[in-house]
């Protein structure tokens, strides 16, 4: 028989803060975090403020093979261990799973090229570890005492919210009691903009950086890049109830699938975005009218939002979910967007508080219930979704207990 699977820990750090508090707080009150980049000036990122990871772990000798977006993991994990007040010894048995992506910070990491050569001589002994996606794993086993199945993903933007849903399956399956998971990212350096930039995803221009972020807007241009990391302690119902623990939500529902069309465009039509949301709704055995909010990827570039606005109106035909975009709250975190969103979206359901959708003044498509204005209401149940360049999908349904 299938086990149920709740959240029982919660550890965020984002643009807009990293209690709770401090992120409803930004929410209610509309502050945030984007600003001009100081290495490329034409574009607009969206930091993380002071972040400190000592502050988190103390001080150890394997911190210097960290790059940011593993830094971020590690502290969003310790976070998420130390709300669930879980045991070393229980934490022997649990799993980890981690979404990561890419260090593109080529130029921090290696100060002296030219002409394609380096100075080997001025590069660390084992600067290959800050280029593993596993690193940000490692470290948090080596500091928690974490030694059950381990698995790192790299689907590029479903990365963090596909480790969710693996975890969800093993312990859903009975393969594990706790499970660790989420993903943490950074693409605010040089490396990562000229990325985006040469592929026409990022937003350009003169604009406010406080105004250039809008999914789903007519007049949307591109994404802004940002960092953040978010960590889960999932467990079974079972487990959580006998050990008396805080029951934050229940993962309900999880689904996947690849489009195999292009390597950075959707598939323009969303059939295969479409399955991994319908695959999702069936495991969470929940029809379209029954769910309360879409936390939808909402990029602010022009293919997506026409797509997931298009999939949207064709799957949710009896109800009208409201429909929020958290990116233009903190930006695009890359891998770590799906984490991060889903610690939001949770927080926002704890609140009783759904956020408008920053800088849409335009809808891209009429028949959308896009939320434009914050509402003070509560709401039971959400479906969060993220797509990957590649043509990764994946949905995750929550439920409040």
């Amino acid at each position: 028989m299938p086990h149920r699977v709740v959240i029982t820990g919660i550890g965020a750090i984002t643009p807009l803060g990293i209690t709770p508090q401090q992120i409803i707080s930004a929410l209610k009150s509309n502050q945030t975090n984007f600003k001009r980049s100081t290495v490329e000036p034409d574009c607009v990122v969206c930091p993380v403020k002071d972040f400190n990871l000592v502050n988190y772990t103390g001080k150890f000798k394997n911190r210097r093979y960290l790059n940011q977006g593993a830094s971020l993991s590690v502290g969003a994990a310790i976070i998420a261990l130390n709300d669930a007040s879980l045991s070393r010894q229980e934490l022997s048995h649990a799993g980890l799973f981690i979404g990561s992506g890419p260090n593109l910070d080529i130029e921090n990491e290696f100060l002296n090229i030219c002409n394609g050569t380096t100075q080997w001589s001025n590069v660390q002994a084992l600067w290959l570890l800050k280029f593993l996606p596993n690193t940000a794993a490692s470290i948090i086993a080596q500091l928690t005492g974490i030694h059950g199945e381990s698995a790192t993903l790299g689907t590029a933007c479903a990365a963090s919210l596909q480790a969710i849903g693996s975890a969800y399956h093993k312990i859903k399956d009975g393969y594990l009691d706790i499970a660790v998971a989420g993903g943490g990212d950074s693409r605010i350096n040089r490396g990562a903009l000229m990325a985006y930039k040469k592929a026409n995803a990022i937003y350009c221009g003169t604009g406010s950086p406080d105004k250039v972020c809008r999914p789903f807007d007519q007049n949307r241009s591109g994404f802004v890049s940002g960092e953040g990391a978010a960590f889960f302690v999932l467990e079974s119902m079972a487990h959580a109830t006998q050990r008396n623990a805080t029951m934050i939500a229940e993962i309900v529902g999880f689904g996947a699938s690849m489009d195999g069309y292009q390597m950075t465009a959707p598939h323009p039509e969303g059939i295969y975005a479409s399955q991994a949301l319908t695959q999702a709704l069936e495991k969470a055995k929940l029809n379209d009218h029954e769910i309360d909010v879409i936390a939808t990827h909402g990029t602010g570039t022009q293919l997506n939002d026409i797509m997931e606005a298009k999939l949207i109106e064709n799957l949710f035909v009896s109800g009208k979910p409201h429909v929020i975009a958290l990116k233009s709250w903190i930006g695009h975190l890359a891998a770590a967007c799906g984490s991060v969103e889903l610690a939001l979206t949770l927080i926002c359901m704890k609140h009783n508080y759904i956020p408008e959708i920053r800088n849409l003044t335009h809808p891209c498509h009429p028949s959308v219930n896009f939320i434009r204005a914050p509402k003070r209401e509560a709401f039971k149940t959400f479906i969060l979704e993220n797509f990957g360049f590649g043509g990764q999908n994946c949905a995750i349904v929550v439920s409040k207990i």
